[in-house]
């Protein structure tokens, strides 16, 4: 990152309170507030998700670990080896997964793979799958409108990933409620947006490959007589887990997203192709934390509102309901993004050792320069429910 970037890291916007009328009294400035969970949301990105992993190591290593992980898609994987592990052990199972699945040069000279190598990293993916993560599926072979069933239309299999998580996630542990996992995936029949919560029901495998489940290229996994996709169709921010949350909780999250929501104009047709992954699974992250700022301050105009109010008046039982939608926390969030210098034309698919490594570095030393600034450390005015943290430029 440059040194805007550096200078970003620490940046600390209020979009809220700026558009707040300019002659409204203003609440004292708060003392700062007690961290109740460490939270971490992971965007879909394939082989983007390398850099989640280096930011994981960052924070882990300046003894930030997580109370609770959020993920979509590649999301979901990283946050079921965090979550699905103990702490001693987290970093190694993120070493060994994406070892795993990295992929190495091609070894034979003037083969299909070799000359696809040759014109783009990822497109070797393309033809040969990807090691211990997805393979061709036999049944592709059939034809496009062959009636296989949606739990074999797809492009590729998955069950080689279905091996690597059974043997690097520990189900036992994940379900024990040492930390908490969420992970999304979308319903095939009625398009929703379904949650699967660690704090509420036993997760598996099969909901950490539901959440992965990117059609056409892989196939749906079946949950309870029901089929899921790639949460990322619906939602691929799955930000409004935690700010929906209830209870909430002062919480300092750190949402580590790989997909530029801001670019140049594309000039080519394989340029087109990039931007529009970009705006697709971008997921209108920015719109949505928009949003939760309107709702989180809100919630505490009512808290003030009511606390100004005569002793008697807050006994009244409408008053009390009116003001239960009142709240005191406030959210520290943390906007990380892959640089734009460290993506590529065939970034999701880009499996190769030198992409992977890549990628983990660059999320590695860019969450040791937010680490460094520590920002959700300040005071922050009354009325702010979220505090936003903009370590993205």
């Amino acid at each position: 990152m440059d040194s805007a970037a550096d200078a970003g890291a620490g940046r600390q916007t209020k979009r809220a309170k700026a558009s707040a009328p300019q002659k409204a009294p203003v609440p004292p400035k708060s003392s700062k507030t007690p961290i109740a969970q460490n939270v971490l949301v992971f965007q879909g990105g394939g082989a983007l998700g390398a850099y989640q992993a280096g930011v994981y190591h960052a924070l882990s290593e300046g003894g930030i670990e997580a109370d609770w992980v959020i993920g979509t898609s590649i999301g979901a994987i990283n946050g079921a080896l965090i979550a699905g592990n103990e702490p001693k052990n987290r970093l190694a199972r993120l070493r060994e997964f994406w070892d795993l699945i990295s992929t190495r040069p091609v070894e034979q000279p003037w083969s299909p793979a070799y000359f696809a190598a040759l014109f783009s990293p990822g497109a070797s993916q393309v033809l040969q799958g990807v090691p211990n993560f997805y393979e061709a599926n036999r049944h592709a072979n059939w034809g496009l409108n062959a009636s296989v069933g949606v739990e074999r239309a797809a492009f590729y299999g998955t069950e080689p990933l279905r091996r690597t998580l059974t043997g690097l996630v520990d189900c036992n542990y994940l379900n024990a409620h040492h930390t908490r996992l969420t992970v999304g995936a979308v319903n095939v029949r009625t398009a929703e947006m379904r949650y699967f919560d660690s704090r509420d029901m036993p997760l598996g495998v099969d909901h950490i490959m539901a959440s992965g489940a990117i059609p056409p290229a892989f196939p749906a996994i079946r949950i309870d007589g029901e089929t899921y996709w790639d949460g990322g169709l619906y939602s691929n921010t799955p930000m409004e887990a935690v700010l929906d949350d209830k209870p909430r909780r002062n919480s300092l999250i750190f949402s580590v997203n790989m997909w530029q929501p801001r670019a140049e104009e594309p000039g080519s047709i394989w340029d087109v192709l990039n931007r529009q992954k970009d705006i697709q699974f971008a997921s209108r992250a920015q719109s949505h934390v928009a949003r939760q700022e309107q709702l989180h301050r809100l919630r505490h105009i009512v808290r003030e509102l009511g606390m100004r109010l005569p002793p008697e008046q807050r006994e009244d039982p409408a008053v009390r309901e009116l003001t239960s939608y009142g709240c005191a926390t406030t959210m520290h969030l943390v906007l990380l993004l892959l640089p734009r210098a460290a993506d590529g034309k065939s970034k999701d698919i880009d499996f190769t050792r030198a992409g992977v490594r890549e990628r983990w570095q660059t999320g590695y030393e860019h969450a040791r320069r937010v680490l460094a600034s520590k920002p959700w450390e300040g005071e922050v005015g009354a009325l702010d429910g979220i505090v936003i943290h903009d370590a993205t430029q």
